[in-house]
């Protein structure tokens, strides 16, 4: 065991040591684009759907092992700086055919852990495309336990997931049938402005999804529990809650605010 577990910790050294030095390179040239880019960037609310800039931070052989690496270990610093590895180099096709391995690891990891955390991220990478959005099915009703049970800093990687999917109508029903009783709560005007925002952009893409359904949604098929109950039956507290956030002092937050109340 300790013979496997030192192989492991070896190859990970490698791999990993070579996916930091181009994270390092990469930070160093973001940091000089960025300084070219600010003055004109503009501000877009945080849909978290714009695909990932192209990477080479490691070949596929290279990405190969370190999935083999997940696999064959059981220890979490060691599954975490692989994660985040993989995290940034998730435009590679060998990565997604591993949605549903990260999916499991997410759920199985410590509430609020930094591996938890690290699959996350990968996901929200992976997730910027609907290509492979079915694979995250199963994992619903974990990532919205977690929107529920996590702190600040997991709800907002949890909710850029959840933004992502949401942007696909497909998803939708899959969505609205899963059950957050705590739901309301995200949105007040007391909440991080980071949470808030994710919250509104999640509930704007159902609500839009739903309008463009054409009646075509069987309401029978949703429990008084379910977001669709929330968002789109009883609306009468989420209505209250919208009127309430229209005067947040966040323009961002009110539009929307707007978004969702005139569609």
């Amino acid at each position: 065991m300790g013979e496997r577990r030192g192989a492991a910790v070896r190859a990970a050294a490698i791999v990993l040591g070579a996916g930091a030095c181009y994270c390092l390179w990469r930070l160093a040239a973001g940091g000089r684009q960025g300084q070219r880019n600010r003055a004109g960037a503009a501000r877009n609310p945080p849909s978290d759907s714009s695909p990932p800039a192209p990477t080479h931070i490691m070949d596929v052989d290279a990405l190969q092992k370190l999935i083999r690496l997940l696999q064959a270990t059981d220890d979490p610093l060691i599954q975490e700086k692989a994660l985040i590895s993989l995290s940034n180099s998730a435009a590679f096709s060998v990565n997604q055919v591993y949605i549903t391995e990260v999916c499991r690891n997410v759920e199985s990891a410590p509430l609020n852990s930094d591996l938890q955390l690290a699959g996350l991220r990968l996901l929200t990478n992976m997730s910027v495309t609907s290509d492979y959005h079915h694979k995250m099915i199963n994992s619903i009703p974990c990532f919205l336990h977690l929107l529920s049970e996590g702190s600040e800093r997991t709800q907002i990687q949890v909710l850029k997931v959840l933004v992502n999917l949401s942007a696909n109508p497909a998803m939708t029903r899959y969505l609205l049938r899963a059950q957050v009783p705590s739901l309301l709560l995200l949105f007040d005007n007391c909440i991080n402005r980071d949470i808030l925002l994710r919250a509104l952009v999640f509930a704007a893409n159902l609500k839009k999804n739903v309008n463009n359904e054409d009646g075509t949604m069987i309401q029978d098929e949703y429990s008084e529990d379910s977001i669709f109950f929330t968002l789109c039956r009883d609306t009468a507290p989420f209505a209250q809650k919208l009127a309430s956030l229209l005067h947040h002092p966040d323009a961002e937050v009110k539009e929307q605010v707007v978004r969702i109340l005139t569609q």
